[in-house]
């Protein structure tokens, strides 16, 4: 192992010098003495850990047909295709391939907002794949938590109980998660964790020693996150306080080096670098800031972001290291640990975001190519296979046509703001026709819950496997009751200063305005109903999903409105509002405004 800091070179004495030395001495009546240079410290002898880190799998089995947005060398930005469940297989065995000592880690949401092939089939496939990639440990992420606790026990325990409507174990039995979950921030009313806490893992013998502590947890945001009838009696505690109760346990337990892995996260700002780490921002930062040193690398998720950051940590051997992958296994993160086992402490950490490159495809505005200046991993052939006959199974419900689209439905993203863009606006007005029944005067739509773009066939034509990927959650339409007041205080928690910002895509009668320099609380202007300003005191009948009327994507001024009516599942207000004419025309308007300065 090359040492990480050269030694220092040996003073050479010339020879013409050492006589006379010799010759003073001698006339002092002493012994000779010759001066030596100081001897150098030894280096210390490392032993290097490797880990392959992901996070937001989503149940991808299929390539995404989404890109990694990546500098292009010019000013500006390029799209590389990435991702599917076969090919992430091929870049975690390259990164692990790295290193004789290895981990796999997932830092959550492996399952749920998954494609149609994994969940018809309850996520199952995807565990599957997980088990043949050969994860270590996964934190639970709030979406593990979509179908219940009872379902994400049969995850990781395996079986075929039956814990929802559909039904398990379908195409062969389910032997669960070959991996640990880890849970440590997750507490039930018995005071115990749902999953355990933590994990050790260690490599080698005698000298070469080295044992990783890996501490795993959710965000505690999960209950604003996910129906409360799935998390009944659990709670979700603070992060850097559970976390930093770990710390000394497994130190005490012989961890070398401290892993924390967190679905929380951040997001950097500024052009995309899935290397860089631009004016960070986020949940995970206020956590970072009351942690023990001890940490040495936080794996993160949560936020679909990617990033490598280091923050110096005071009285630690190194900065702190954090990582993001990204989203839908398009990136894996590789990532060094350099561990000192005489010392028992991590002496660097370096991480390198992978893009697992794939198959190009048609986005809903240009055919993506791959990009030569990255490697494009081959589908590792057994994932492919397996994968393949989930997808095989699913072509029955995937490839029925539900109706024709007049062009491609995109999302709308950018750095600052989120919006539900052309799509958004389709399903705010579906859902408000779908809902008329209950009163329904205005529909909103939050642009997170939209996981993809809406994208036909040459002749326009949408199969119900492309609508599933729109919206895979099985929520049902809930109208309420909200005054003026309370609608626009609902537009404004979308954009106020607690989480990333989305505004809400409205129907097509409403139009408003944001402008993010003004104060959290006073950023949406000119909010117009039918073409009128909206009193404050006057009562309307507006239409959202069940998780937002729960108040989830911290749209807490939703929850326990009067008057709710439960309507229909948003996929078939979809497949509905598609197939009801010839062709659906895509919403092109302005209603929502973006004020710039």
């Amino acid at each position: 192992m090359k040492p990480l800091f050269p030694l220092f070179p040996r003073v050479a004495m010339r020879g013409a010098f050492l006589p006379i030395a010799l010759a003073l001495a001698a006339c002092a009546g002493q012994p000779a003495r010759v001066a030596q240079a100081p001897a150098p410290a030894a280096a210390p002898h490392l032993v290097t850990v490797g880990i392959a880190a992901f996070n937001d799998f989503h149940g991808q089995l299929e390539p995404p047909h989404q890109s990694v947005l990546v500098p292009d060398g010019k000013g500006g930005t390029a799209q590389v295709p990435a991702g599917g469940a076969a090919w992430l297989a091929s870049a975690v065995d390259a990164v692990r391939g790295r290193y004789p000592n290895h981990l796999t880690l997932s830092a959550g949401d492996m399952i749920s907002a998954s494609q149609v092939a994994s969940s018809l089939y309850l996520d199952e496939p995807s565990i599957g794949v997980m088990n043949r990639i050969g994860v270590d440990f996964n934190a639970v992420g709030n979406h593990e938590f979509d179908r219940g606790r009872d379902e994400l026990l049969r995850m990781q325990n395996g079986g075929c109980a039956q814990f929802t409507a559909h039904k398990p174990c379908q195409l062969e039995p389910f032997p669960g998660a070959s991996f640990r979950y880890l849970a440590a921030s997750t507490v039930d009313k018995d005071g115990h964790t749902l999953f355990p806490a933590t994990g050790l893992k260690t490599f080698g013998s005698g000298a070469d020693k080295v044992t990783v502590g890996v501490i795993g947890l959710t965000t505690r945001t999960t209950p604003t996150l996910v129906s409360p009838a799935g998390i009944a009696g659990l709670t979700f505690e603070d992060e850097a306080a559970t976390i930093n109760a770990q710390v000394p346990r497994l130190k005490a337990e012989g961890a070398d080096a401290i892993v924390v892995l967190i679905h929380e996260g951040g997001k950097q700002q500024g052009a995309p670098d899935p290397q860089g780490c631009d004016a960070m921002s986020g949940a995970i930062l206020d956590i970072i800031k009351r942690l023990d040193p001890g940490v040495d690398l936080i794996i993160s998720g949560h936020t679909h972001a990617s990033y490598i950051c280091q923050f110096p940590a005071a009285g630690a051997t190194h900065p702190l290291l954090l990582t993001s992958a990204g989203l839908y296994g398009e990136m894996v993160t590789d990532i060094s640990l350099q561990i000192d086992p005489a010392a028992h402490k991590v002496v660097s950490a370096q991480a390198h975001n992978v893009i697992v490159q794939s198959d190009p495809y048609q986005s809903a505005t240009r055919l993506v190519q791959h990009d030569d200046r990255f490697p494009v991993f081959p589908p590792r052939a057994d994932v492919a296979a397996y994968v393949q006959r989930y997808v095989d199974a699913a072509k029955v419900y995937a490839a029925k046509p539900v109706g024709r689209l007049s062009g491609p439905a995109a999302r709308g993203e950018s750095p600052a703001l989120t919006t539900g863009g052309p799509l958004g606006n389709l399903i705010a007005d579906l859902q408000l026709a779908a809902t008329r029944s209950a009163g329904a005067q205005v529909a909103l739509m939050n642009p997170f819950g939209i996981r993809t773009a809406l994208v036909p066939a040459a002749d326009g034509t949408v199969t119900f496997g492309d609508i599933y990927r729109v919206q895979p959650f099985g929520n049902v339409l809930i109208t309420e009751t909200l005054t003026g007041a309370q609608l626009k205080a609902v537009l404004e928690q979308g954009v106020d200063d607690q989480g990333p910002h989305q505004g809400l895509a409205v129907s097509s009668n409403v139009r408003f305005a944001i402008d993010l320099a003004r104060p959290a609380g006073s950023r949406v202007v000119a909010l117009t109903i039918d073409g009128k300003p909206v009193p404050p005191q006057q009562t309307y009948r507006v239409t959202v999903n069940n998780f937002l009327a729960q108040g989830g994507d911290t749209f807490t001024d939703l929850a326990d409105k009067p008057d709710a009516v439960t309507g229909m599942t948003d996929l078939d207000a979809l497949q509905a509002w598609i197939s009801a004419v010839p062709v659906r025309q895509v919403p092109t308007e302005e209603r929502l405004r973006v004020i710039t300065r």
